[in-house]
């Protein structure tokens, strides 16, 4: 009474070690415990754990672990039971703890799934199969067996140099079984988190590459790998009389890379157009500096280390296309550029003071060189202000790991806010909302009067101040006035709610509290975030 389901990928140019996901459609309880798939572990994800396992053949094993350890329901368990009982005779036993209070979300399901296959691999598991029980029927966890997948997912990626570096036994669970409600809701599940999950591991080969590793070629060239035999177009600009035409504010950053060959800048162009009448349009502009050593304006105090992790607005905006060239939504067309540039300190660096003329035609004076990554942003994002002039529906949006008062104004969350335009469409609410119900929530900041007082020109010889002299996390209101900013040296301010010119939503994402796991950029793994929320808001209503 089993059915078993493979879904694979035939136009994946880069091996990323996904594993395999097998759906099963049980007729009864625990039947799909037997021979078939050659499971060698059983996770059990779990509300209630006592009471969800009722009827399980292991269930007796459990209740006798808990008799002796209270603590058993509350943390995540290997049983040893009989081969009779479940397969390889290992279950592991996860709990989510209370789902049900006013704080309580889906990413408690993540959480535990991801703690369960943990244990089962330390167990030695290389093919779990994995249940999820007992989670409440509400709104917010209406997609909790997708996200149970993506936390096991998440647990079981080993970041890109371990791999290439130490070999494959790191991964070795290569497939992951899981019991779906329904044949066709099994089919639909392994085929969207393993599109998420192939966006995300290049979201994260890229974000977590050292400095050597992924500089800016090295991260263009991967990504062009990643995209061989798919329907996505590339563009790759490497010359540097183009990038100091096109991208003189990015230029500026990059000067002092010039002197060494492999640090150079690139730009990246990735173009998807899906089937059908375009109906709407995503134009994105991505921060990838590969290394932030501050500039002039230098990071000191250990504060350099971990800088490699700054490119991971553009790491993650790319995993988001690459999910969109699997998924292939209709009517949508996705278009993002993304600026790989070293912001490295030299004889030529660009130092405060200076005035630089942006690719959107305003004059931006320099006040900090450590705020290289809104420099990089503003030509992207004009770049892309040209092109939705003439695109139909078009949202645009920068991403990036901006600033650190992101993360002390909330935390390990994404950030979003918007344009008048934007808000006018509820752009960062409905992102919000469809965050929620993935794991990978956003926040809503707005932006006020003051974000723009803060970069109003001081005197006639410049239209927008970079930055101020202080650190973000020491500045008020540190997250919002960058989008000011943006909105200005980019020209998007001519396309506001009182223009008489086309008004262009556009909405502000600054994930630098969330784009790694832990907060901790030196040694932690990249999230990948927002590649979830973007493809739940804007991708999996068209599939």
């Amino acid at each position: 009474g089993l059915f078993f389901f493979f879904f694979f990928f035939t136009n994946v140019a880069v091996d990323m070690g996904v594993p395999k996901l097998v759906h099963i459609v049980e007729e009864g309880k625990g039947s799909a415990l037997g021979k078939g798939g050659d499971w060698d572990a059983v996770v059990v994800v779990a509300a209630d754990p006592v009471a969800n396992l009722a009827g399980f053949p292991f269930a007796k094993s459990y209740e006798r672990l808990v008799a002796v350890d209270a603590s058993a329901k509350s943390s995540t368990n290997l049983l040893v039971v009989a081969d009779s009982e479940a397969p390889g005779g290992r279950v592991v036993v996860s709990p989510t703890g209370p789902l049900d209070r006013d704080y309580d979300d889906v990413r408690r399901v993540a959480d535990a799934a991801r703690a369960g296959i943990k244990r089962a691999k330390a167990a030695g598991s290389v093919r779990p199969l994995l249940y999820v029980l007992g989670v409440p029927t509400t709104v917010i966890y209406v997609n909790y067996l997708e996200v149970a997948l993506l936390g096991v997912l998440a647990g079981l990626y080993v970041q890109l140099q371990a791999r290439e570096t130490a070999g494959k036994e790191l991964e070795p669970i290569t497939t992951v079984g899981f019991v779906a409600p329904s044949e066709e809701a099994g089919s639909h599940i392994s085929r969207v988190v393993g599109a998420l999950e192939q966006g995300r591991r290049l979201a994260r080969d890229v974000g977590s590459g050292d400095p050597e590793r992924m500089t800016a070629s090295r991260c263009a060239e991967y990504i062009k790998e990643a995209f061989n035999g798919s329907e996505v177009k590339v563009e790759i600009t490497d010359s540097r009389d183009v990038i100091e035409k096109e991208y003189p504010l990015a230029a500026a950053v990059a000067r002092a890379s010039y002197h060494v060959e492999r640090h150079r800048p690139r730009i990246v162009r990735l173009t998807y157009t899906g089937p059908g009448e375009t109906e709407e349009t995503l134009l994105f502009a991505g921060k990838g500096v590969t290394y932030d050593t501050g500039g002039a304006d230098i990071k000191y105090g250990g504060h350099m280390a971990g800088m490699k992790m700054d490119k991971g607005g553009a790491a993650g905006i790319a995993g988001f296309v690459k999910t969109v060239s699997l998924l292939q939504p209709k009517g949508l067309k996705v278009v993002a550029e993304l600026g790989f540039v070293r912001n490295s300190v030299g004889s030529d660096s660009y130092v405060a003071d200076e005035i630089i003329r942006s690719h959107g035609g305003k004059r931006v004076q320099v006040g900090n060189t450590d705020a290289e990554g809104r420099m990089v942003l503003a030509d992207c994002l004009s770049h892309m202000r040209e092109l939705a002039l003439n695109e139909k529906q078009p949202r645009l949006m920068t991403c990036a790991t901006l600033t650190g008062h992101a993360g002390r104004a909330v935390g390990p969350y994404s950030i979003t806010l918007d344009n008048g335009p934007a808000a006018a469409v509820s752009q960062s609410v409905r992102l919000q909302e469809s965050s929620l119900v993935w794991g990978d929530p956003f926040e809503v900041s707005t932006l006020r009067r003051e974000d723009y007082d803060m970069v109003d020109p001081k005197n006639s010889s410049f239209d927008v101040l970079q930055c101020n002299l202080a650190p973000s996390s020491a500045t008020a209101r540190g997250h919002q006035f960058p989008a000011a900013f943006l909105i200005i040296a980019s020209g998007l301010d001519a396309h506001a709610s009182n223009s008489s010119e086309k008004q262009l939503p556009y909405s502000h994402l600054d994930i630098a509290g969330a784009a790694c796991e832990d907060d901790d950029y030196q040694f932690g793994a990249p999230t990948a975030t927002p590649l979830v929320s973007l493809a739940a808001r804007y991708v999996l209503g068209r599939l």
